[in-house]
């Protein structure tokens, strides 16, 4: 039997995969760590005698926590105000687990866990712990108590779903991302409307999440023409002249808008063709609470 002082060592060493598993089929950093914590409670209750392998049970226990809170999630995402997007988390402190590569970078990325949405619970499920985790078919289906062949139809339905609505995207290095959105930024700060529709795709698209909290559009804004006109008229506005700093956001790189805004582009042949504006100040207190735990902030203007 394992003692208290072991259970709780076990538990802290698969909290990091607990809380990664957790937020990326939540979509949220502060559920994912309230759905950890019920996690502390099962394992608390459990007759660990049982347990031949705490990570595996965890995993479980985790997965299953995570299915029932998204039954309930979808009913309060129809009744959202305004786009929803996932909660932004800082990723240059590990906490999303290592992502040394451009597939694991994805694996978190705002883009990928919005498509995310598109799939049932035990789809995404099956989805993240296969794709992310790296878990066999077999044992995913022990975890979900599925069969192996029914977690693979699962698998291959889910990785046909997000490839049919994935598009290529050019992720442009560290030093022309800055240049870009420098250079968008201060076109949008100066009114420069035909410079910052040099910057914008033709079928630029502009997504803010504010929950009817904050002024924000309630619909995505489309196209080229509007969506500038749109940022000129946000950044002409008192409240956003606050310091910009440039941090590593879901696994690239964001703009941060101190204490208003996370805001992160997607880009196609050097162009704009996504922003993404977290401002819901709810969906920012985690990531406020990471920074306030780390430096090494670097400002862009």
């Amino acid at each position: 039997m394992i003692d208290d002082s072991a259970a709780t060592a076990a538990f802290e060493e698969h909290r990091g995969r607990m809380f990664g598993i957790a937020y990326r089929m939540l979509g949220s950093a502060a559920e994912a760590e309230d759905t950890v914590q019920d996690a502390w409670l099962r394992w608390s209750a459990a007759d660990r005698a049982d347990v031949e392998h705490p990570g595996a049970f965890l995993a479980r226990t985790v997965t299953r926590l995570c299915l029932n809170r998204l039954d309930s999630a979808r009913a309060r995402r129809e009744q959202y105000t305004g786009p929803w997007l996932p909660e932004p988390v800082f990723t240059g402190d590990g906490a999303l687990g290592p992502l040394e590569s451009a597939e694991q970078r994805e694996g978190v990325s705002l883009a990928l866990l919005v498509l995310l949405e598109q799939l049932t619970p035990v789809e995404r499920a099956v989805y993240v712990l296969r794709e992310a985790f790296g878990y066999g078919h077999r044992e995913i289906a022990g975890l979900l108590e599925l069969s192996e062949a029914n977690c693979r139809q699962l698998f291959r339905r889910a990785s046909q779903r997000v490839a049919a609505a994935s598009r290529p995207r050019f992720e442009p290095d560290p030093g022309q991302w800055q240049d870009l959105v420098a250079r968008f930024l201060a076109a949008a700060r100066d009114g420069d409307l035909a410079g910052l529709e040099q910057l914008l795709a033709a079928g630029a698209v502009y997504v803010s999440d504010s929950g009817g909290r904050v002024s924000a559009a309630r619909r995505p804004v489309l196209g080229r023409n509007k969506v500038a006109r749109f940022l000129i008229g946000v950044q002409q506005r008192p409240e956003t002249a606050v310091p910009v700093s440039v941090l590593e956001v879901n696994g690239a790189p964001a703009l941060v808008f101190e204490g208003l805004a996370v805001v992160q582009f997607e880009f196609e042949n050097g162009l704009v063709t996504t922003v993404r504006n977290i401002i819901n100040p709810e969906k920012l207190r985690f990531f406020h609470g990471q920074l306030s735990h780390s430096g090494g902030l670097s400002g862009l203007g």
